[in-house]
């Protein structure tokens, strides 16, 4: 072309001799473009070799074809946190399969979450994908109250209104604290996660729901608050430690936690699991790198991620309702427990 001027749905419209929003028609799909006109388009395409943009497919759509991945966390939570590792690759690997950029926006004051209000406010995402939601988190409802498609990790309740993608927290906390009390344990511990988080929740309530089902008393004094941090699972064990120190087990509601609760144990000498035997939640990298490898409940992070991109693209794309699903978890035995 003269200048080397990239081609523009203008000149595939000239091109095709049709006008530019039945190439942009032709370019997003759509039905409403006769077979003689979309291969006139598509023959234009071909031959000035032009790329469609998001500005082009947005004459018919409406649609940025980006979407938001938003974390209310800070850096080094994100950075040191393997869970937030495995998502981002699920969600990336799935938009990359749709053509849609990712904005990966990490929200940590007000002034961050006023920029995000904003930017959605003006439509510069089609929807949002929504990590790490705490029970008082206002973020949510004012996505739904903007009408911006939304689909969360997890829940902030058991009647959450949105949609969202969640693991088996509450079987897969019964299966390990199972696991620990089929094995002969039994004052098994638990350091819980955030419990303004229905995540944290979820796994206090399975290890609860094992004791019940095993017709063992579960002990209140052997729960422990953590905050899914590594620091936060050595805080924990030192205190239940102090409060219960011929303990026998522990479940940590994370494997990072457990990773800390191990280091503490460490420091009392006492062995794993000859004294104390250790399940976490997860099954991260970290797990088959502790010494010794961690006992731990697999969630499928990645798949979380790829789920979250199906239903948001499903409501963006094709009008579909709201969907609800909670995916399966495993308990991978290793030397730990």
């Amino acid at each position: 072309m003269p200048g080397n001027r990239q081609p523009t749905i203008k000149t595939v419209a000239a091109r095709a001799g049709v006008g530019r929003t039945t190439v942009s028609r032709v370019i997003n799909g759509s039905d409403l473009v006769s077979a003689e006109a979309r291969e006139r388009v598509l023959a234009a395409i071909k031959e000035l070799n032009y790329i469609p943009n998001s500005v082009a497919r947005g004459l018919v759509t409406s649609r940025t074809d980006s979407v938001a991945l938003v974390i209310p966390e800070s850096e080094s939570r994100l950075g040191s946190e393997p869970f937030f590792a495995a998502l981002i690759r699920g969600v990336s690997a799935a938009l990359a399969e749709t053509g849609t950029q990712l904005q990966l926006t990490l929200v940590r004051d007000q002034l961050e979450r006023d920029q995000l209000t904003a930017s959605v406010a003006t439509r510069r995402v089609d929807g949002v994908l929504l990590v790490s939601v705490h029970a008082n988190d206002r973020l949510p409802d004012i996505l739904e109250e903007m009408g911006l498609p939304t689909v969360l990790a997890g829940r902030r309740e058991e009647r959450e209104r949105l949609s969202y993608v969640d693991s088996d927290n509450a079987g897969g906390a019964a299966a390990a604290v199972g696991h620990l009390l089929d094995r002969g344990r039994r004052r098994v511990a638990t350091i819980t996660g955030a419990l303004d988080m229905d995540v944290g929740r979820s796994r206090l309530a399975g290890w609860r729901d094992a004791h019940h089902e095993a017709g063992v008393r579960a002990d209140e004094r052997l729960v422990e608050g953590g905050d899914f941090t590594e620091e936060g699972g050595r805080r924990a064990m030192r205190s239940l430690l102090e409060r219960v120190p011929d303990l026998d087990a522990v479940f940590a509601a994370s494997d990072l936690m457990a990773v800390g609760a191990l280091a503490e144990l460490r420091r009392h000498q006492r062995q794993v699991p000859g004294d104390v035997a250790v399940v976490g939640f997860e099954d991260s990298v970290l797990a088959r790198h502790t010494d010794p490898p961690l006992t731990t409940v697999r969630q499928p992070v990645e798949e979380l991620g790829r789920t979250m991109v199906r239903i948001l693209t499903d409501i963006t794309r094709r009008g579909a309702g709201r969907q609800q699903l909670t995916l399966p978890t495993e308990l991978v035995v290793r030397e730990s427990s």
